[in-house]
């Protein structure tokens, strides 16, 4: 019986890209089986250059450009822009990064290929939008966490924080991927493609509603480090042994359930000053001080069978390395220059044929297969 077919098999992206947000997208797509053509520099993305840790490779790059084809284009260059004409001709999909404007100073404006072309589905990737004030400034993860509004309420009271991953570009390209494939839906029914455009402030702004709901209805949310700002009690607390433990009470029913199963004062349950959240919150203090005394008593082995026997949602405060060594991570391994490198498989998982994760191509890799000709070296350029 022959292998099945990836679900995106014979769809061809090309990707003018660089750093996260659309590499984020276009990975996905080629772990779906989407041949994905990767438009870079002469001197490479630059997250080629982010770090060494994978094999004297970036971390980022390795994680986000796997099963990609590499090919070096100068699009200052009159040879680059035909180049890129040419590529974009076979494509299904063509998704960029690029600063707004900048591929219409090119002549390889998205209106110009898709006059040409109206079965193409395009996706432009901006900051700020691709008109208005903000259409002209660069925008990067931790500025749009700034200007959004995520860092001034992550962190501890004492200042703000930013998030600890790149969480604004895995956002924007999480929500490029669905656009795409929703475009790709639509687009079989109709035979036309669509002209997508992705903010990355306007998608952190959209994950902002709570907080933002919060703030103009009068209660602007604090910044509470491991703990929850309309949730009591939700947060980290310390066993007798020094180990940190976070639980989460999502209902009254679970606090009583705590109370009874691991505060062992059942009393608790119906005491008017904890027995609605309103009630929790509004008297925090109070409330974690009683589940800190409860828990500092007993050891970490003992709260553990506590709260998994009342039933409680509960996680232990790791570090990377406890990660590591997690009996739940799943990995996958990865083909690179300088050997495989294992990482996390991504989350989502489903029947069918089992998901084939192809290599990280080198610099210009594939310039020959797909433009006849090696790829000229740029001064001081590497594989990192």
């Amino acid at each position: 019986m022959a292998n099945p077919k990836a679900p995106l098999e014979g769809l061809v992206v090309v990707a003018v890209e660089q750093a996260v947000a659309a590499p984020f997208c276009s990975a996905r797509l080629a772990d779906a089986g989407a041949e994905v053509i990767k438009i870079e520099r002469p001197e490479g993305d630059f997250a080629r250059g982010y770090d060494d840790v994978a094999h004297g490779q970036s971390s980022y790059f390795v994680w986000l450009n796997r099963g990609k084809k590499s090919v070096v284009i100068d699009l200052q260059a009159d040879d680059g822009q035909a180049a890129l004409k040419g590529l974009v001709a076979r494509a299904d999909v063509f998704l960029h990064n690029l600063k707004p404007g900048a591929l219409d100073k090119l002549g390889l404006g998205i209106a110009a290929l898709r006059g040409a072309r109206r079965d193409l589905i395009t996706c432009s990737i901006s900051g700020y939008g691709e008109v208005g004030a903000g259409a002209s400034r660069k925008a990067y993860d931790l500025l749009i966490q700034a200007e959004s509004g995520l860092s001034s309420i992550t962190g501890g009271p004492e200042a703000p924080a930013r998030v600890g991953i790149s969480v604004v570009d895995i956002a924007t390209g999480a929500s490029a991927h669905a656009a795409i494939l929703e475009a790709l839906v639509a687009q079989r029914e109709t035979g036309e493609g669509a002209d997508i455009q992705v903010s990355m402030f306007q998608v952190m702004a959209e994950w902002l509603t709570v907080p933002l709901l919060h703030a103009e209805g009068g209660r602007t949310p604090e910044r509470l480090g491991l703990a929850h700002p309309s949730i009591a009690p939700y947060g980290v607390f310390t066993s007798a042994d020094d180990r940190q433990i976070i639980i989460s009470i999502q209902s009254d029913r679970e606090w009583r359930s705590l109370a009874s199963g691991v505060l062992g004062d059942p009393g608790l349950g119906g005491d008017p000053r904890f027995a609605t959240n309103l009630d929790r919150v509004r008297n925090r203090a109070e409330t974690d001080s009683l589940v800190s005394r409860a828990f500092v008593a007993r050891s970490r082995l003992e709260l553990l069978e506590a709260l998994a026997q009342a039933d409680i949602a509960f996680a232990e405060l790791n570090d990377m390395a406890a990660l590591s060594e997690h009996a739940l991570l799943r990995r996958i391994e990865v083909g690179t220059a300088g050997g495989p490198v294992a990482m996390p498989a991504p989350g989502v998982s489903s029947s069918g044929a089992p998901r084939r994760y192809g290599r990280v191509p080198r610099l210009g890799e594939h310039q020959r297969e797909l433009l006849g000709r090696a790829v000229e070296p740029a001064p001081g350029r590497g594989d990192r």
